[in-house]
């Protein structure tokens, strides 16, 4: 039976916090080749390289990151024992990393992650957002736990991925109250040449609505195209334009923040996806996510 050796690991995680082998040296108070040979051990027993030289110094390999995200769950774990054996007060939460891509609107996120909050054990969420690629790249080595995105996960990604439907939302149109009370008349053709704010081409919502655009013959006047939703509400709150949201998130977009409906766009639907790397959902947070998602958000 193999056993992995606490102490190499130990060095191995200062040195990957400090991406520098001098500078754990001086943490650990150890000489630099202590450090490389406890590394080297490591990575004998693992039969993987743990750490690449940049020019920004060390970098972790695939497989680095995944022994880091063991590490800090090891030590933190052996903490929290030390401070129980001791009754030292302690209330570890459970962690979640939930990667978030970057086209989707914030209101919805909220919605579909706020369940977290209300378990009965404490909670950690670190939300990271960013394109839906990258994000994955991230999922793989399990750095993340969850990607909240708008589409599923590409059948010709290389890295095995589970794609698990959330639920479908309509689309409606929001501006400020003095922009929607004009586009409210006669709608849709009253978009026909008035400014409009959209997500970038190549996204889901935006090919469903360029779809929609074509079919109802308007083509309204694009003045910006985001990546990031929230960036476009803020440029909508700005009263620059006239701009697109799931209507899942219409009221909360309503009452917290002043827009107005202009209407529907009928027909358009949008989808929610979690990907996670395992087919079976495990992770209190992630089964509360995907829970509260189908039966009450979605519906």
């Amino acid at each position: 039976m193999e056993f992995l050796n606490y102490h190499h690991l130990r060095y191995f995680w200062v040195v990957a916090q400090e991406s520098s082998l001098r500078k754990a040296a001086e943490k650990l108070h150890v000489s630099q080749p202590t450090i490389s040979a406890q590394i080297a051990a490591l990575e004998g027993v693992l039969g993987e390289k743990l750490f690449r030289r940049s020019p920004r110094g060390l970098t972790l390999t695939e497989t680095g990151h995944l022994a880091f995200s063991y590490a800090e769950e090891i030590f933190a774990l052996g903490q929290d024992f030390l401070h129980s054996v001791k009754q030292r007060p302690t209330a570890r939460p459970l962690r979640v990393n939930i990667g978030i891509a970057d086209s989707l609107p914030k209101l919805v996120c909220h919605e579909i992650i706020k369940p977290i909050f209300s378990l009965s054990q404490p909670v950690q969420a670190v939300c990271l957002e960013n394109k839906t690629s990258d994000l994955l790249a991230q999922l793989a080595v399990y750095r993340l736990d969850i990607v909240l995105t708008d589409e599923p996960a590409p059948s010709a990604f290389p890295l095995k991925t589970f794609n698990h439907l959330l639920g479908e939302s309509g689309v409606t149109f929001c501006a400020v109250s003095k922009l929607a009370l004009k586009l409210k008349r006669q709608f849709p053709g009253s978009l026909d040449n008035e400014p409009m704010l959209l997500p970038t081409s190549g996204t889901a919502i935006r090919r469903t609505l360029e779809k929609w655009f074509q079919e109802q013959g308007v083509h309204p006047r694009v003045i910006a195209e985001y990546d990031d939703a929230a960036l476009m509400k803020v440029a909508a709150a700005d009263g620059l334009g006239c701009f697109p949201l799931p209507t899942v998130a219409v009221n909360e977009a309503v009452t917290r923040y002043r827009f107005e409906t202009v209407g529907p766009a009928k027909g358009c639907v949008v989808q929610f996806y979690a990907i996670t790397a395992e087919r079976k959902l495990t992770h209190p947070a992630v089964v509360a996510i995907t829970s509260h998602a189908r039966g009450e958000l979605f519906g």
